[in-house]
């Protein structure tokens, strides 16, 4: 299959059977959305959206983290990944955006990637989510994903590397909602150690799957049988 037809059939099947694919995080604003990424790292969207309900309450704008500290703010991310770290880039991401953006989100990359806690990732995160610019962030599932579909070499080995095969291949309407088409297939369907590849609808142009066709099926066949 030619690389072409190999993007073209992962978009035809996401645009008939997701054609709507959105952010898992919970928000009502840029501004919540750019403090639920940036405490999503190396963290689950679940364990996010079960602290940020009482954050947001009590610190609902960038002029509210801009005026607290760290011991105020620290309760209430304590139970994510890196607590530390976290709650010292929301308190300068909150100062920033009050003292240099006037309190809004920016609305591009190199301008948010100034505001502490910001990368790369996140950014994109935020464009192609709030403005759907053709941005695309690769997280670890995209990363995995993308490779074993084939829709990018084995060769691309940077996430930088695979945003721009990407960015390349994919037609510009469909890259900010192709981001979370590979996250949550990534998430639910092709897992990093068990991939689910018998409840897989893309096996028909999947590397993965045809390079270890013969293993997946000698697996599946030592399962137990169902009853009839």
């Amino acid at each position: 299959m030619l690389k072409k037809e190999r993007y073209q059939a992962f978009i035809d099947h996401f645009s008939t059977h997701m054609p709507v694919a959105e952010t898992e995080l919970h928000y009502e604003n840029p501004f919540q959305l750019l403090v639920a990424v940036i405490l999503s790292a190396q963290c689950t969207d679940k364990r996010i959206n079960i602290i940020t309900p009482a954050l947001f309450r009590d610190f609902p704008t960038a002029e509210h983290l801009a005026a607290t500290n760290f011991d105020e703010l620290f309760p209430y991310i304590k139970s994510v990944s890196y607590p530390n770290n976290k709650t010292k880039h929301l308190l300068g991401m909150g100062k920033m955006l009050v003292e240099d953006f006037g309190s809004e989100i920016p609305s591009t990359v190199p301008e948010l990637v100034k505001l502490p806690g910001v990368g790369r990732k996140t950014a994109n995160v935020i464009t192609s989510v709030v403005w759907n610019q053709p941005n695309m962030a690769v997280d670890t599932h995209v990363f995995r994903v993308s490779r074993r579909l084939g829709l990018v070499p084995m060769t691309a080995n940077t996430p930088l590397e695979v945003e721009k095969q990407l960015i390349r291949h994919i037609p510009k309407e469909h890259i900010h909602i192709a981001h979370h088409w590979l996250i949550l297939h990534g998430r639910y369907i092709c897992l990093a150690r068990t991939p689910k590849c018998s409840q897989c609808e893309l096996t028909h142009f999947c590397r993965y799957y045809e390079k270890n066709q013969a293993k997946i099926q000698n697996e599946l066949d030592l399962l137990p049988k169902k009853k009839k």
